[in-house]
């Protein structure tokens, strides 16, 4: 069958053997009980159940040699125990995230001091996971300054309650806002906590209440990142940034600082206040309570709400055609500056004639500034500097029945006036006035504004200039000499304005309606008058219509006038044509002639230069020729020279013989021969005109 029953072997084996069991069961149970096995991620909580002191009244964690469960712990491995004295319970350890903060209550130590709400920090306790040192070094009870930052930790959980929280985020465009729950009371007066140096945006809690951070809202806020911060201690809200947006100011209010003083409306410009970025900086500045003169242009700015409140503004827009006069609410008192008022308290006429203003100061001063600001876009602190637009270019104002539609400041009705003679007349009149820009600020300090001007200077002035017009005037003639009314009314209109700095362009008549039966009379005299210019036009009209007939008639006959007159003009032409080409040829030929005698008179001169020339060359060579021949000798040869060149001719040109011996045949022979000789000469002279 089976083996032997152990049970029986015991038995059989007497009392020895049950010894044995027992005490190697005895030693099972022993060392169960004195070795401990903690795990890597673990820890033992140790309770001591007897054999020890009693703890202090108030204490619930034991410390050595005293009975209860112990401040310390067992780390992870293998630890011996005494047997049967410590009762071992196994917790994991404390994690702390990467994106969290353990906040820790101490459940045992030495009581918070009075006024107090967090135990301070302790040294020595290694972040709490020396249970023995924090109370031997008079840890105290309660929630704990200090915190866990993300990691690993043995602490004892019947010792210390660790709540894990989020860390804080503020994200862009965001503040936050904190609420120191512990610290020193805020000053009276005061409505922040006080700036205090070393807790590194408040995650250094123990430095914060250290060098006297105060309970309550704090000045510094929390720019966007990310903090490790006691929640418990600090409170942080989340705020959204300040914006400015485009084509808007920032006016600023201070709630805390010193009063403002008595007079003054803003607060001064404090410098180094990084745009009211640093309130401290604004405080220790000795900053003032209330409206600032400093303001915010477009941006985004890290601002404590609980320290300044910030309204938006529009920024100040003048167009062209347009100043705008300032009054400033800061500056110096410009009592000292002012034109002084004569004994009745006016200002005395020089100075008004000179466009000077009492209220009327320079930079720096309060009132209303005497330069102003021209066309553009201008960031400005209105709460310091009230601008008024003025119009710069012509304002035109109506007194019409028809409403124009424009930027008109006012259209009254038609003036109701009443002449001298009972009639009720209606005037529709147009001033234009403007107002130059070195006199605006004069302007404002005289009346206000354009619509103060319009409504308590212009129209009644205007009215009463008319109605004062017609009353010394007949309805008639006051239609008939609308043009010196109208001078009148302009006249007495631009020197009254004059005394309010505004220049009066012009005042225009429009319209002038007269009452119903007058203007029936006015009519018909009207009608009888151009009847009358009718009948006259017509009469000269039968006279210009005989006038016209007989022109006529002279202008039928004009073509043949024309045509006569053109004729004695051609004719004269001619003529003139004529004697002018006759003039020409005899001046012509006249010129021909004088240069044909010129030359034949040139000719001649010269001929007789060369025959006398000639002359005396050949006598000289006749000379020679005579020394050297003789006379008789030379005179042969000359002779033989003028026969060989024919001008000697030894023979007759003709022969006429008869045949007989008598007389009368030589007589006939010569006559023959004289015909026949002059027959030849004629020949010979006429062959070039034959040529010819």
């Amino acid at each position: 069958m089976g083996g032997p029953n152990p049970i029986d072997m015991i038995i059989a084996g007497g009392p020895m053997a049950l010894t044995a069991v027992f005490v190697i069961f005895a030693l099972i149970v022993v060392a169960y009980n004195a070795f401990v096995v903690v795990g890597g991620a673990q820890i033992a909580v140790l309770e001591r159940r007897w054999l020890g002191r009693n703890m202090p009244l108030g204490r619930v964690v034991a410390m050595p040699n005293e009975v209860g469960i112990q401040a310390r712990i067992l780390p992870p491995g293998l630890h011996f125990l005494i047997p049967f004295l410590y009762r071992v319970e196994k917790h994991p350890m404390v994690d702390i995230g990467e994106n969290e903060v353990g906040l820790v209550e101490s459940i045992d130590g030495v009581p918070v001091e009075p006024g107090k709400i967090f135990g301070p920090v302790t040294e020595g306790h290694d972040l709490f996971q020396e249970g023995e040192l924090f109370l031997r070094n008079n840890g105290s009870k309660g929630p704990q300054v200090q915190i866990l930052p993300p990691g690993l930790y043995r602490i004892n959980p019947y010792l210390f309650k660790v709540l894990k929280t989020p860390l804080i985020r503020i994200p862009n465009n965001q503040i936050g806002i904190v609420v120191a729950t512990d610290g020193q009371p805020i000053a009276p007066g005061r409505l922040l906590g006080k700036k205090v140096e070393g807790h590194n945006n408040f995650q250094n809690g123990q430095g914060f209440l250290e060098k006297g951070g105060q309970k309550g809202p704090q000045i510094d806020i929390l720019l966007p990142g990310s903090y490790r911060v006691n929640s418990k201690l600090f409170n942080v809200v989340l705020r959204e940034a300040t914006v400015i947006p485009t084509k808007k100011v920032g006016l600023v209010t201070a709630r805390d600082g010193a009063p403002l003083p008595m007079g003054e409306y803003v607060a001064r410009s404090i410098e180094s206040t990084g745009e009211f970025q640093d309130s401290a900086a604004f405080l220790s500045n000795l900053g003032q309570r209330g409206p600032q003169f400093d303001f915010l242009k477009p941006g985004t700015y890290y601002i404590n709400p609980m320290m300044f409140d910030v309204s938006l503004d529009e920024v100040l827009f003048v167009q062209r055609g347009e100043v705008a006069v300032i009054v400033s609410n800061v500056g110096k008192d410009p009592v000292s500056v002012m034109p002084k008022p004569t004994s009745d308290g006016t200002v005395s006429p020089e100075i008004v004639k000179m466009g000077v203003e009492r209220y009327v100061v320079e930079p720096g001063y309060r009132g209303i500034q005497r330069e102003v600001l021209g066309p553009g876009t201008y960031y400005l602190n209105k709460l310091a500097f009230t601008p008024h637009i003025i119009p710069t270019t012509n304002i035109t104002i109506d007194w019409a029945e028809q409403k124009t539609e424009g930027n008109m400041p006012l259209v009254f009705n038609p003036l109701a006036i009443v002449s001298k003679d009972g009639f009720e007349m209606t005037v529709e009149v147009k001033v234009i006035l403007r107002v130059q820009p070195q006199q605006a600020p004069h302007m404002v300090a005289r009346i206000g504004t354009i619509q103060n001007l319009i409504e308590a200077v212009i129209h009644p002035l205007v009215d009463s200039s008319f109605r004062n017009q017609a009353s010394s005037s007949e309805a008639m003639m006051f239609m008939q000499d609308r043009h010196e009314q109208q001078r009148k009314a302009e006249q007495h209109v631009v020197e009254e304005l004059e005394k309010y700095h505004v220049e009066c362009v012009s005042v225009l008549i429009c319209q002038i309606k007269l009452p119903e039966r007058l203007m029936q009379t006015l009519t018909n005299k009207v009608v009888a008058t151009q009847q009358k210019s009718m009948y006259d036009a017509q009469q000269e009209a039968e006279g210009r219509r005989r006038e016209m007939e007989k022109t006529k008639a002279q202008a039928d006959l004009q073509p043949s006038l024309v045509k006569a007159e053109i004729d004695v003009q051609i004719a004269t032409q001619q003529k003139q044509q004529t004697i002018t080409l006759a003039e020409g040829k005899g001046a012509s030929t006249k010129l021909e002639q004088e240069g044909i005698a010129a030359g034949i008179e040139a000719v001649g001169r010269a001929e007789g230069e060369k025959i006398r020339a000639i002359g005396q060359a050949t006598a000289e060579a006749y000379t020679k020729q005579a020394q050297a021949l003789g006379q008789a000798p030379l005179s042969m040869i000359e002779i033989m020279k003028r026969v060989s060149e024919g001008r000697i001719k030894i023979t007759p040109d003709v022969v006429v013989n008869g045949g007989g011996a008598d007389g009368g045949n030589n007589m006939l022979s010569a006559f023959i021969a004289s015909l026949m000789a002059n027959g030849m000469k004629l020949v010979k002279e006429d062959p070039p005109a034959a040529k010819k």
